[in-house]
């Protein structure tokens, strides 16, 4: 079976089984088989598969029409044009928590040491300590997500360090700038996520309690524990959350604002620390 052919019988495959994106998906997991770039899929569209190739772009289809994440099978997501490693042990990195990234390099250029609190596969962390030339701590609960994110860190050259413990309870430095991506998933809305979120990623990062806000409101006070005056603290936030998100910060705070994604929805909470 030459490519060509490969590319349609997975689309058919994956579109009668409901997988949106159909043929692009198709295209991404025969490229994890012939362990090539996709460009080589329209450079030579004559290769023929070899059995073995055959063989896990046919299971990797079967994963993918079971219900399994792509990225889970790929092991990969990029992440503001950078390659993360990814397993079940760790979120999938969104587009829309880049918006996190852009707001930070807007209003926090001079940071010099960041905390992600949180971290998951590390893509916050890694990403802002290249962006800003600066040192980074990350912290999560989970054992399995600091070695996911360590390994992300190490494969693309940042400084960063990594702490397992619960939010940033551990921890005593000060920081120039704070960042995170807590769980903020209300727990009457898990059932509703899409089967490969609900049944495929980690629910410790997904699930925010009764209304998804909770976590938030136990970081503030971390933050103003570890920030330096006039550092800020960037949240990712659910749709649902902003007016509660921006009630955690007190009167210590200054300049909070809420930024907004590419649909419109609110995504990020900013404020400034000015005790």
């Amino acid at each position: 079976m030459d490519l060509r052919t490969a590319i349609q019988q997975g689309s058919d495959i994956l579109s009668s089984a409901g997988v949106p994106d159909a043929r692009l998906t198709a295209e991404l997991l025969l490229c994890h088989a012939l362990r090539k770039e996709r460009i080589y899929l329209y450079s030579h569209p004559e290769h023929q598969l070899s059995t073995v190739e055959w063989i896990h772009y046919g299971r990797y289809l079967h994963e993918r029409t079971s219900g399994k994440p792509a990225q889970y099978i790929t092991k990969v997501q990029e992440f503001y044009g950078r390659p993360f490693r990814v397993s079940p042990a760790v979120l999938i990195p969104r587009p829309e928590t880049e918006h996190v990234v852009e707001h930070a390099l807007e209003v926090a250029q001079g940071a010099k040491r960041i905390l992600d609190i949180g971290t998951g596969s590390g893509a916050l962390a890694v990403t802002l300590a290249l962006e800003l030339n600066a040192d980074a701590v990350a912290t999560d609960i989970s054992h399995d997500a600091i070695l996911a994110a360590r390994s992300n860190a190490e494969a693309l050259h940042a400084r960063a360090g990594f702490v397992q413990c619960d939010l940033a309870s551990a921890l005593s430095t000060r920081f120039d700038l704070i960042v995170s991506n807590p769980p903020y998933i209300p727990a009457r809305e898990m059932g509703t996520l899409q089967q490969e979120v609900r049944d495929h990623e980690p629910h410790v990062a997904l699930l925010g309690g009764a209304n998804g806000t909770e976590i938030y409101h136990r970081i503030v006070p971390q933050a103003e524990r570890l920030l330096q005056p006039g550092g800020w603290l960037i949240f990712e936030i659910g749709y649902q959350g902003e007016s509660c998100v921006r009630s955690a910060f007190g009167p210590a705070w200054q300049d909070v604002t809420t930024g907004y994604d590419l649909a419109g929805w609110p995504r990020v909470v900013r404020g400034r620390y000015a005790p």
